[in-house]
C-alpha cells in the first residue's frame, strides 16, 4: 500500500538518504565557516554570510524538494539562500560588534518561513494559485516535520552518547572522542536532520496523522484560550489600563502573543476547508471568539507602543514592533470583515484573506530585509531630538545605543555631537566613541567625564605631601592611581597631619541639580590615607566593608551628603569595636 498522501507525488525511497548527505556535508561546510576559537578574530561578515547561504538553502531544499519539479526547489532554495546570505553580510557590518543577528536578517529568516508553503502551493499547482486546502496543509505539515525532525536530532544525540559511554565502559573511547569533536557534531546533526525530514516525507500519511492529532490537540486547547482572553478583554473597564502599563511584563510583545496565539488555535478548529472544520459547536464558537479578540488586543498594543514611543522616541526595536502591531491590527480587520461577512461561517471569507495576508506579510518581510529603510537613521535623529529638546537629560541618554545600535548614522551622528554640543555633552559623546564594546558605555564613565590634573583640597591652602599628590595622581609603578577615574579628586587632611580622607568624586562634573539624583548612576569612592613605615598606604585597602558611596537613597539624603562633601565637613574619627574573648583570646570577627 502506497505511503504517499499525493498520489501526483512519485515515490521516492532514497531520499532520506539523499537528503540525510545533503544535510551532513552542509553541517560540514557550515562548521568549517563558523568555527571558532576564544583567542581568534571575530567571524568575518564575509564568512557569516557563507554559513549563512550554507544553511538556508541545504535546509530549504530539503524542506520542499520533491521528485516533480525538483529544480524548481533547486532554484528556490539557492534563490533564498542568497539573498538571506547578502542580508546577513550586510547586518554583520551594519554596527561595530559586526554580529548577524539583527532585526533584518531576522525578518529575512521569517520570510523564508513564510516562502516555503507558498512555494510548495505553486509547485503543486504548476502555476500562481493558492488553493486553501493545499496551502494550509503545506504550512501544518513544514512545522511538524521540522519540529519532529529537531526531536529526532536529540534522540540521535541521546543514543549517540548511550552507545560512545557503553564502548568506554570497557576501554574503547574512540567513539566518545568522536562526539567530542564539533566537525562530527555539525554532520551528525545535519545527518539526522535531512534523514528524518526525507522519512517523514516518505510517509507523508504518517505525517497527515501528526499533523491532524496535532490540530486536535491544539483544537481542545481553544476554548480555553478563547474564555480566558474574553474575560480578559472585559475586566479592562474596570481595572483599567494603568496595571497594564505599570506590570513587569512589556505590554506590547505579551499581547501581540496572545494575538498570535489566537490565530493559531482558530486556524486549528477551522481546518482546511469547510468540511475540514471541527464538527463541535463549541469549538466552531471558540475559533469566532479568538477571531474577533484579535483586533482589540493589537489595538491596546497599539496604543501601548505610541505610549513607549513618545515617552521615550523611536529605536530599531519599537520600530520592528510597530510593524508587528500593524500585521496584528491587519489580520483583525480581516477577521472582523470575515464575522461580518459569514456570521458563524466566518471562516470561509476568512480563508482567502489569510492566503493574502500570508503573501504580504512574506513580501513585507522581504523588504524589510533588504538594506532600504535605515531603522539605525530614522531612530538616532529621533533620539538626538529627545536631547536637544530636553526631554532627557545627558546623563540619562542613551550613549551605548547611540554608538552601538543604530548603526553607521547613529556613529556620525554621535562624532558630530563630539565636535559640537556643549562641553559636557561633548565629553560624554567622545567617551561613548572611545569604548569598543556596548558594555562599557556606562553611565558612571560618562558623567565622570576626564581624570582630574589638580586635587582639590579642603580647607582651600592647606598642604598635601608632594609624594601623596603624585601618588593620588599618577599612582605607583604597576598600580593605577586612585584619582585615575573621572571627576573631582577631594582630599580632606586630618588633624594629626599624618592622615587624609580622600574622596574620588565621578559626580563633580555633573550639573549642580543632578548630583544627588538617585536615578543617575555616578560613584563617590572614598579612601583613608595614612604614613606607615614612610610611605603612604590605602587603609580601605585592608577593610573592604568600606563601600563606594553611590546615589542610591533619597534625593534629601544625598543632598545633605553631598552639600558635607562639598563644604568639607569630612572626618576620620575613632570607632569603638567589640570582640568575643574565650579564654582571654579573641573569637570570631570584630564588630
Amino acid at each position: 500500500m502506497s505511503e504517499r498522501l499525493d498520489e501526483r507525488t512519485d515515490a521516492w525511497p532514497l531520499r532520506p538518504w539523499i537528503m540525510a548527505g545533503i544535510c551532513a556535508l552542509a553541517g560540514l561546510i557550515f562548521h568549517s565557516l563558523v568555527d571558532y576559537h576564544y583567542d581568534d578574530p571575530p567571524i568575518t561578515p564575509w564568512r557569516q554570510a557563507g554559513a549563512t547561504f550554507v544553511a538556508i538553502a541545504a535546509v530549504s531544499f530539503v524542506m520542499t524538494v520533491e521528485k516533480r519539479r525538483w529544480l524548481w526547489a533547486v532554484a528556490f532554495a539557492l534563490g533564498w539562500g542568497l539573498v538571506i546570505a547578502l542580508v546577513g553580510w550586510f547586518t554583520a557590518g551594519y554596527n561595530v560588534d559586526a554580529t548577524i543577528f539583527e532585526w533584518p536578517y531576522l525578518s529575512g529568516l521569517f520570510a523564508v518561513l513564510l516562502a516555503a508553503p507558498l512555494f510548495q502551493t505553486v509547485r503543486d499547482e504548476g502555476r500562481w494559485q493558492f488553493p486553501y486546502g493545499r496551502l494550509h496543509s503545506h504550512a501544518w505539515n513544514d512545522a511538524v516535520i521540522g519540529a519532529a525532525s529537531l526531536f529526532f536530532v536529540g534522540i540521535t544525540f541521546l543514543m549517540a552518547w548511550l552507545i560512545a559511554s557503553l564502548f568506554d565502559l570497557i576501554g574503547i573511547d574512540g567513539i566518545k572522542k568522536l562526539l567530542q569533536k564539533d566537525w562530527f557534531g555539525w554532520i551528525l546533526a545535519g545527518f539526522a536532520f535531512g534523514g528524518a525530514v526525507g522519512l517523514l516525507r516518505e510517509r507523508d500519511r504518517l505525517t497527515a496523522t501528526l499533523q491532524r492529532l496535532v490540530m486536535v490537540i491544539f483544537s481542545v486547547l481553544a476554548p480555553v484560550l478563547a474564555v480566558a482572553l474574553v474575560l480578559f478583554l472585559g475586566s479592562i473597564p474596570f481595572t483599567g489600563l494603568g496595571k497594564l502599563w505599570d506590570s513587569w511584563v512589556p505590554a506590547t510583545p505579551m499581547l501581540l502573543v496572545a494575538a498570535a496565539g489566537a490565530i493559531l488555535l482558530a486556524n486549528a478548529v477551522i481546518g482546511d476547508g469547510r468540511e475540514d472544520r471541527a464538527r463541535s459547536r463549541l469549538l466552531r464558537w471558540s475559533a469566532l471568539a479568538l477571531v474577533a479578540v484579535v483586533l482589540p488586543l493589537a489595538g491596546i498594543a497599539a496604543l501601548s507602543m505610541s505610549i513607549r514611543i513618545t515617552e521615550y522616541g523611536w529605536t530599531p526595536e519599537r520600530m520592528w514592533g510597530v510593524i508587528a502591531v500593524a500585521i496584528a491590527l491587519a489580520y483583525g480587520l480581516a477577521g472582523w470583515w470575515s464575522i461580518w461577512r459569514g456570521r458563524q461561517d466566518f471562516d470561509d471569507p476568512l480563508r482567502p484573506e489569510q492566503t493574502r495576508l500570508a503573501i504580504g506579510v512574506c513580501a513585507l518581510a522581504l523588504f524589510l530585509a533588504l538594506p532600504i529603510l535605515d531603522f539605525g537613521a530614522i531612530s538616532a535623529r529621533s533620539q538626538l531630538q529627545r536631547l536637544e529638546s530636553g526631554k532627557v537629560t545627558p546623563a540619562e541618554f542613551d550613549w551605548a545605543a547611540m554608538a552601538f545600535d543604530f548603526g553607521p548614522s547613529g556613529r556620525a551622528r554621535l562624532e558630530q555631537v563630539a565636535r559640537t554640543a556643549a562641553p559636557e555633552v561633548r565629553t560624554m559623546a567622545q567617551t561613548a566613541l572611545k569604548t569598543t564594546n556596548r558594555w562599557d558605555v556606562r553611565q558612571e564613565e560618562l558623567v565622570a567625564g576626564p581624570p582630574p590634573t589638580e586635587l582639590t583640597v579642603f580647607p582651600q591652602g592647606a598642604t598635601v605631601p608632594d609624594d601623596l599628590r603624585q601618588l593620588l595622581l599618577q599612582g605607583t609603578k604597576g598600580e593605577r592611581a586612585f584619582c585615575a577615574g573621572g571627576g573631582a579628586c577631594r582630599v580632606y587632611p586630618q588633624a594629626d597631619g599624618a592622615t587624609f580622607a580622600v574622596i574620588m568624586d565621578g559626580c563633580a562634573n555633573l550639573p549642580a541639580d543632578q548630583r544627588a539624583d538617585p536615578k543617575i548612576n555616578c560613584s563617590r569612592d572614598p579612601a583613608v590615607f595614612v604614613r606607615e613605615d614612610g610611605a603612604w598606604a590605602n587603609a580601605y585597602d585592608r577593610d573592604y566593608s568600606a563601600l563606594a558611596l553611590r546615589p542610591t537613597n533619597e534625593a534629601a539624603s544625598l543632598k545633605q551628603e553631598l552639600d558635607a562633601i562639598e563644604r568639607g565637613d569630612v572626618k576620620v574619627v575613632p570607632v569603638e569595636k567589640r570582640q568575643l574573648v574565650i579564654g582571654g583570646k579573641p573569637s570570631g570577627r570584630v564588630f
